[in-house]
């Protein structure tokens, strides 16, 4: 594998001898500059070149005040002049600027062309850390005398890095920031994992995968990607509109079962939705001497005289986050704080955390004696199931509804509306009951949530509590059509941020016409999401129970859900 890109300081003839039989031409490298590691020589010219610069302007703004002419330049000032045009020199030839690297390297008029060297000539690595785009070009460089030299990092060069990675002398997880290419250390550490484990992952797709795009945000020393196949739902008719829901699955029947439900809504007039709540939560846990200074700090921060002052402080943190209310609990000397605020078309965790951090620092000056024991307590609840988030909330509180008609009872989900409502309240209420769930009162909200969630770079974790639902079924009209009902009251997901940056993920986003952040009314895109989720989810919800009441469930996943290929075949 050849990646080429621009060396900062650095000439690609190797040749001993000049056309013209010269002595060789000394060939810089960024290092050169001092005899220092190359990260140590930067640090030392940025420094001084701001260090410098801040100097001057100083200087220069007293000359002002005391009217003395600028021209007229003390020893100092003439070495931070110079000072400054050194580092300005070394740091603009460090990034390829090309007419400072033809005067330090090679002689003017001298023009490298790829065909002049060997084929498969091994030159030498450049060592610069920086982003892994900055400087990467992979296609053929132009013949153009202005253009700088490339390098072109050879298998043997590979090679000795991927057994330095299996001896440990270089961390796998500084892949990226020694080679400056994010999808060569991918391939470098995949090697290196597949030496050291001796076993292969020929199966695990590298390639036509950004790699740049999850560096510092999503994913941490990547070695390729999973597929997971995206298949559509819909038309899904929610509110008037018409949206197709993308569901990224392995389960066979469940794009075909959520898809039958749709039907079913779209020809009945479709579902209507409600948000009723839009607040994230995140709950610290402080602890104090006595359990009566952790109460007095509980009726502080409950008292509304001091919520307003509370939520300025919050507020700060963002421009989106808004503090809605503080819900404390103590046990012993321990105090747990919920705080919730909207997030506007962020999931919000990481800007409620920024909030509450800015509100503990607050406190801790009439509270000197409280000691911060977690930014979270369990309180909040985040990816686990708890009875604050079914009963109080949290994300997005979602009920969807629809009407769907005795005939499409019978003819589209082949069952009837009696049979469905004693399924319902045997199986989803009262067999979940004897179960002792908590938020589980449904038959596989999960199952959608999950599916669209991944589909949409959501956090899959988070389906532990946004697949909270209760499933309702009643007959209506004298007993002739269905009402079903779904209640989530803790759907927890974003339109910006996190995996919602990525270009698959993206692509679903902007299918259901809610890609990143509303710039009319913020917040707007991440509540549509919810809610089409909610209709997912009973649409979901409407087929798998027509299904069971029918006896169709094993008959169907034998069809949809079993391959007829002859796997030793496809393994042979």
């Amino acid at each position: 594998m050849e990646v080429r890109r621009r060396p900062p300081m650095r000439s690609v003839r190797q040749s001993s001898t000049t056309s013209a039989g010269e002595p060789p031409v000394k060939h810089l490298k960024p290092s050169d500059a001092l005899p220092l590691p190359l990260y140590l020589t930067n640090g030392i010219f940025f420094a001084l070149f701001f260090s410098v610069a801040y100097f001057l302007l100083h200087r220069w703004r007293e000359k002002i005040r005391t009217s003395t002419p600028l021209h007229v330049l003390t020893l100092s000032e003439i070495a931070a002049i110079v000072s400054m045009l050194a580092s300005v020199i070394y740091l603009l030839g460090f990034f390829g600027v090309d007419f400072v690297q033809s005067l330090v390297t090679r002689p003017s008029g001298d023009v490298w062309d790829a065909e002049d060297e060997p084929h498969g000539a091994i030159l030498e690595e450049d060592s610069r850390p920086g982003p892994c785009a900055a400087a990467i070009d992979c296609s053929p460089p132009p013949k153009v005398a202005d253009v700088a030299p490339v390098t072109v990092f050879s298998s043997e060069e590979e090679e000795e890095m991927i057994r330095s990675v299996v001896a440990g002398s270089v961390p796998s997880y500084l892949l990226e920031s020694k080679l400056g290419d994010c999808k060569r250390a991918a391939a470098i550490r995949r090697e290196a994992l597949q030496r050291t484990t001796g076993r292969s992952l020929a199966g695990l797709p590298l390639d036509g995968f950004d790699y740049e795009s999850i560096l510092g945000q999503c994913c941490e020393m990547p070695v390729g990607y999973v597929q997971i196949p995206v298949g559509i739902a819909g038309p899904l008719l929610l509110d008037g509109r018409e949206y197709w829901v993308p569901m990224a699955t392995t389960e066979g029947c469940l794009v075909a079962s959520t898809n039958r439900g749709c039907k079913a809504i779209f020809t009945c007039g479709g579902a209507s939705s409600m948000v009723l709540r839009d607040r994230m939560t995140r709950a610290p846990v402080v602890r104090f001497p006595t359990a009566s200074r952790a109460a007095d700090l509980k009726l502080f921060v409950e008292d509304p005289i001091n919520f307003d002052t509370l939520a300025v402080v919050f507020n700060r943190s963002s421009r989106f986050a808004r503090l809605q209310g503080i819900h404390c609990a103590i046990a012993g000397k321990n105090l747990y704080m919920r705080f919730g605020c909207s997030t506007g078309d962020a999931m919000g965790m990481n800007m409620v955390s920024k909030g509450v951090q800015n509100v503990l620092d607050f406190l801790q000056t009439d509270f000197p004696d409280m000691d911060v024991i977690g930014i979270s307590g369990n309180f909040c609840s985040d990816k686990k199931p708890a009875a604050v988030n079914w009963i109080e909330g949290r994300g997005k509180s979602v009920v969807c509804e629809a009407i769907i008609g005795d005939e499409v009872v019978r003819k589209v989900l082949k069952t009837s509306v009696a049979a469905l409502v004693e399924l319902n309240m045997l199986k989803n209420l009262t067999g979940s009951a004897v179960a002792g769930a908590l938020g589980g009162f449904n038959a596989h909200a999960s199952n959608i949530v999950s599916a669209v969630y991944i589909a949409t770079g959501q956090d899959p974790a988070q389906n532990v509590e946004s697949s909270h639902c209760i499933t309702m079924m009643e007959a209506v009209n004298d007993g002739k059509d269905l009402h079903i009902s779904v209640t989530m009251p803790s759907i927890e997901v974003g339109t910006v941020g996190g995996g919602t940056q990525l270009a698959s993920q993206s692509a679903c986003l902007n299918l259901l016409g809610v890609k990143g952040a509303s710039k009319e009314s913020p917040g707007s895109n991440s509540r549509l999401l919810a809610t089409i989720v909610a209709g997912s989810v009973l649409a979901g919800e409407l087929s798998l129970m027509s299904a069971i009441a029918a006896g169709q469930l094993v008959k169907s996943h034998l069809k949809y859900n079993r391959s007829s290929r002859d796997v030793s075949k496809i393994a042979s």
